[in-house]
């Protein structure tokens, strides 16, 4: 006999408007949907799970009596428009959910080993001056203009490897975990910082652009300076109403670009596009930043900030949508996802017997040991 699983219709509708999967293409995997919603028919178990999957939901809340309050664990700083954004996608909070399982199993092994606090977390306040606090930060990880490298990739490369070597866990990916039909959507978040002493966390969205990750990482760095957690968008067109997102965005910015460094700039509406890829290829930022520092020296009003900003968003955005992206070397990508840091760590751990085999291959997002030892030999663990 096949066993039902009573369900509420709305909290079908619920798990489908948050994974946001078009009703559409459920109905065509589903076709008894419509009929669940409305309690005319009821699915089985192994149905329920496998719609479950399909909308990135933990099948339990769909036995629920109505919808959960799901909210980040984190302080989300994350605005629209000047607007706090609400729900947060599956994606984001299952990659949130990721990494504080990463930061607390590091935390605990950085205990066992005797790891020393990572010197720089929670040293300062936003009372602090932002250029001594960018100050603080270039001369900390070396990231003075002539250390960047040739191209924004290369600039991306030492900032994470700098903050790796502090004992910063920076882990970039643009999907969720190794899936890569669960592509991070940069509208949505652009990185988020997960403050601790011992296992500082910052997460980059690598779907974005490389000028785009840099700022980022910037931004998020600033959060741990102050020792704050927190979600960002990392918006700069307009203030934000949070006084710690102010700060850590005027840090970030004049920790990537001060602002005795503009120069002379042409902000003839007909020059600016070329001035802004000028100074964004030598400083290795985004044209965004470079606009925003050109509003902060006082060269562009706020009326032709916002004009200038949102035409120049419009066109990065545009860029973004053309660009093909590609798989490249899984065991390059993977220690630049999970945190060189902390592969070598789990891997290390695993081969002494401390970890789990199943345990390691579930944090560092594959199944197989021959990967494993790949991924060992690759990283110069033996």
């Amino acid at each position: 006999m096949t066993v039902r699983v009573p369900v509420q219709g709305a909290l079908l509708a619920w798990a489908q408007r948050r994974s946001s999967v078009p009703h559409d293409k459920l109905v065509a995997k589903f076709p008894a949907l419509e009929a669940w919603e409305v309690g005319e028919k009821q699915p089985t178990l192994k149905q329920l799970e496998h719609f479950a999957r399909a909308t990135y939901t933990p099948v339990g809340y769909l036995l629920l009596a109505e919808p959960p309050e799901e909210r980040l664990p984190v302080p989300d700083f994350r605005t629209i428009g000047g607007i706090e954004v609400g729900q947060a996608s599956p994606d984001l909070l299952d990659t949130v959910y990721q990494c504080q399982q990463r930061q607390d199993w590091y935390r605990d092994y950085a205990r066992l080993h005797g790891e020393p606090v990572v010197a720089f977390v929670g040293t300062l306040t936003t009372d602090v001056d932002v250029v001594e606090a960018a100050r603080q930060m270039r001369s900390a990880f070396e990231f003075e203009l002539d250390h960047r490298g040739p191209t924004w990739s290369e600039a991306a490369r030492r900032l994470a490897t700098a903050a790796d070597e502090h004992g910063v866990l920076v882990m970039v990916n643009g999907v969720v975990g190794s899936n890569t039909h669960r592509k991070l959507d940069p509208r949505e978040f652009r990185g988020f910082a997960l403050s601790d002493e011992l296992a500082p966390l910052i997460f980059v969205n690598g779907a974005d652009t490389k000028a785009a990750q840099i700022f980022t990482l910037g931004h998020e760095l600033a959060h741990l300076w102050l020792g704050e957690s927190a979600v960002s968008d990392v918006d700069l067109a307009i203030n934000s109403s949070n006084p710690v997102e102010r700060w850590c965005n005027r840090v970030a910015a004049e920790f990537l670009l001060p602002l005795a460094d503009v120069g002379d700039v042409d902000v003839d509406e007909a020059a600016l596009t070329g001035e802004l890829e000028r100074l964004a290829r030598r400083f290795k930022v985004s044209t965004l930043v470079v606009l925003r520092r050109l509003f902060d020296s006082g060269r562009l009003t706020e009326a032709e900030y916002r004009m200038a900003y949102a035409k120049e968003r419009d066109r990065v955005l545009a860029l973004m949508d053309e660009r093909a992206s590609g798989g490249g070397d899984f065991y390059k990508t993977q220690p630049v996802r999970v945190s060189k840091r902390f592969a070598r760590a789990l891997i290390e751990s695993t081969l002494e017997g401390q970890t789990l085999h199943r345990d390691a291959f579930q944090m560092l997002g594959f199944r197989k040991q021959a990967t494993f030892e790949e991924l060992a030999h690759r990283l110069g663990v033996t």
